[in-house]
């Protein structure tokens, strides 16, 4: 894992500050997640895989925002295909990859005492979508592990667990495009719940279902234009 730090001439006020990313694989780059996570963009790009899956860092989404916001990176903590609760595809368990229990392994390896993370970006939810995984309910407390494995109040868990860890942080939770509108609903209201902010993508451009550099120039716009 890299700490990158970027020193631009950028207002105090606007500058993002010390960032922490939860992705799957729109986030991911090779050599730039922990090892054992599984990656889809890098330089020579998957292989046997699509040909979007061949990227130049400096044109990822988050790449781009550290580079106009003059923004350290302290973790890149994404993986390739997770999803925020336990069920992934084929309703296989998905426990040790998903979102949650990558944010607990982080919090508890002592990462948020050691680390002085003011800006959190959660993105996620597009594998839950795509996996079909089990909708469930929205639920903003009282959760039990069974309920984790259902997609609306995984996200609930995941947003509460990050803002009770870091109260005085900003946290975004980032909304794919089309993914099941139940889904960005849930997390809508659950940002509106817990006092984070989403952040609702708008006509990304893609090719087999992740972003071109085109499309990753646009999701850092979007960004942008809701954090500054």
């Amino acid at each position: 894992m890299r700490i990158v730090r970027y020193f631009l001439a950028v207002d105090k006020e606007k500058r993002m500050k010390n960032i922490v990313i939860l992705g799957d694989s729109y986030s991911t780059y090779e050599g730039w997640i922990p090892d054992g996570f599984d990656v889809y963009y890098s330089s020579s790009g998957r292989e046997n895989g699509p040909a979007v899956s061949k990227m130049k860092l400096e044109e990822t989404w988050w790449q781009r925002l550290l580079l106009k916001t003059g923004a350290n990176l302290l973790a890149n903590n994404s993986w390739s295909g997770s999803t925020v609760g336990y069920t992934g595809y084929s309703g296989d368990c998905s426990h040790s990859s998903s979102f949650i229990y990558r944010f607990r392994q982080l919090k508890e390896s002592g990462f948020f005492k050691k680390n002085d993370v003011d800006t959190v970006f959660l993105f996620g939810g597009t594998n839950d979508s795509c996996a079909n995984a089990p909708l469930g309910e929205v639920k903003f407390e009282n959760w039990t592990e069974e309920d984790l494995f259902s997609v609306l109040p995984a996200i609930c868990h995941l947003i509460w667990a990050v803002k009770k860890e870091l109260p005085n942080a900003d946290v975004y939770f980032i909304i794919n495009t089309q993914i099941n509108p139940a889904i960005g609903a849930c997390v809508k209201s659950a940002c509106a719940h817990y006092g984070t902010r989403a952040i609702e993508l708008v006509d990304i451009d893609k090719e087999n279902g992740h972003p071109t550099p085109k499309g990753m120039e646009m999701i850092c716009n979007q960004v942008l234009s809701i954090i500054q």
